[in-house]
């Protein structure tokens, strides 16, 4: 019988590593009995001077059973999946692998994470598990490293926030959503501290309900007004609230181009039910207080909040005192609230109230008072030491007008002093175009085209030259007095 033989092959490869190979050779007469010669690597040792920064794989195949190179390749980490194939260990016994204890450890890592990943994949069942595991296309890889990425910037960007409130990570998307419409920490802490849960709401379901009020009207800018106003916002639905609510301000004839003002106004509209609170309020609007139909939407559209105060409540507290105190008739009470709807929201001490006196203080008797205040209802919302004493004071020291001419030009009051009133009066001063004796107030109600052609014959250009110049000196005056 001949004598086995064995070769000792030596291989140098890159990073100062070297193989060894033990081959051994049958006996001549086993190999003369067989049409092929099969040989046995009986010893296989791994030579390194130091750490070898790729993991050897002796067993790797191709998911089709080719043979593959024994090393990883280095973008294989890359990945947001990665694609290796399995890892197993040889049933060869013979089969001898010494590295070093680093390469060790990491041929331990590298094997348990291929073991969770082929159970995961497998567990999928189905062709995929027997033809190998998919390969990532170029573009999910790209979408999943923008991904990890945002998510290292959201966390970077809310690191300081999170130290200050006790935030999850699953928020960040939202919050990194929100920050597109001009959200800042301070604003983040207000939701918090305001509605905590309306953090806790899915980043695409937040995306949902603001591109549907976004697409109903409301500006861009003013999300983040009604967000910080009513963050529970975000936690309702589009087609089981968002829709409904939208549906009803429109039955009430409400443009579609002014739904979205209606709902920046009032973003609480949508925390009230439309049948147990909407439709009960616009019924007592029109059969208790008498506002007509037709003029409901303009109503709504003047003061949105309307839908959503106790409005028995407060009509019945306004319409009582006015009554008590102006002994004003009921047809004028539903004018007044017709035309400024807000007169429901003032306070009665400290809106209606000091407004009535300063009107009983020159001179005015309650049935003047409420010729004034049926006219021009808006004079409740006028601030009392800066609009509407100057203009009384204007009126009777420079214009040499009594205060019953009130009663008969109430608009008056409704106009600007520094932009309507004075830049009239002086500039037919400075024309000598004056009427002697009381200014005639009638001149300050037209445009000023119509004021120009009709009272100044000249020019707008030359008019409007002239109330520019005004204002810049009452400007620089005002500055010296400070």
């Amino acid at each position: 019988m001949a004598a086995a033989l064995s070769i000792i092959c030596n291989f140098t490869l890159h990073y100062h590593t070297s193989i060894f190979f033990n081959i051994n050779f049958p006996p001549s007469n086993r190999i003369s009995n067989r049409k092929s010669c099969f040989f046995k690597f009986s010893r296989i040792c791994v030579v390194s001077s130091h750490t070898n920064p790729k993991i050897l794989k002796p067993n790797r195949r191709s998911r089709f059973g080719q043979p593959l190179s024994t090393y990883d390749s280095d973008s294989d980490d890359d990945d947001c999946f990665e694609d290796e194939d399995d890892i197993s260990t040889s049933d060869d016994e013979s089969l001898d692998v010494r590295v070093s204890a680093q390469d060790r450890q990491r041929l331990k890592f590298q094997n348990a994470t291929h073991i969770r990943r082929d159970s995961h994949h497998h567990s999928e069942g189905g062709s995929n598990a027997k033809l190998g595991h998919r390969r990532q296309t170029p573009e999910i890889t790209q979408d999943c490293r923008e991904k990890e990425a945002r998510v290292s910037l959201a966390k970077d960007r809310f690191s300081h926030l999170a130290e200050e409130l006790d935030l999850d990570e699953r928020w960040y998307p939202l919050l990194d959503y929100l920050s597109t419409f001009g959200f800042k920490d301070s604003h983040f802490i207000q939701m918090y501290e305001r509605h905590m849960p309306s953090l806790q709401i899915n980043k695409s379901s937040a995306q949902e309900r603001l591109e549907f009020l976004l697409s109903v009207g409301v500006k861009h800018k003013d999300i983040r007004k009604i967000i910080l106003r009513q963050p529970q916002l975000l936690e309702y639905t589009v087609e089981n609230n968002l829709k409904s609510h939208v549906t009803f301000l429109t039955s009430l004839g409400i443009p579609d181009s002014r739904i979205g003002q209606i709902i920046t106004a009032t973003p609480s509209l949508f925390s009230y039910s439309v049948e147990n609170s909407l439709k009960p309020t616009v019924t007592y609007l029109l059969e208790e207080v008498g506002i007509e139909k037709n003029d409901l939407a303009k109503v709504v559209q003047l003061s949105p909040q309307i839908l959503v105060q106790r409005i028995n409540t407060s009509w019945t507290a306004r319409f009582n005192f006015l009554t008590r105190e102006l002994d004003a008739p009921r047809d004028s009470i539903v004018k007044m609230v017709r035309k400024h709807p807000q007169l429901l929201h003032y306070s009665i001490e400290d809106g209606l109230l000091p407004r009535i006196n300063f009107f009983r203080s020159i001179g005015m008797r309650n049935s003047e008072i409420v010729k004034v205040l049926t006219s021009i209802t808006q004079v409740f919302s006028l601030s009392l030491e800066g609009n509407l004493k100057p203009k009384y004071s204007y009126l009777v020291n420079e214009l040499g007008n009594e205060v019953r001419s009130l009663t008969k030009y109430p608009m008056y009051l409704s106009l600007s002093l520094d932009q309507r009133i004075r830049p009239r009066h002086m500039f037919l001063v400075s024309l000598k175009r004056a009427p002697k004796g009381p200014f005639p107030l009638s001149s300050l109600v037209p445009t000023d085209e119509s004021f120009c052609q009709q009272w100044a014959r000249t020019s707008v250009d030359k008019y409007l030259d002239f109330r520019q110049r005004l204002l810049l000196k009452e400007l620089a005056r005002k500055y010296e007095r400070r």
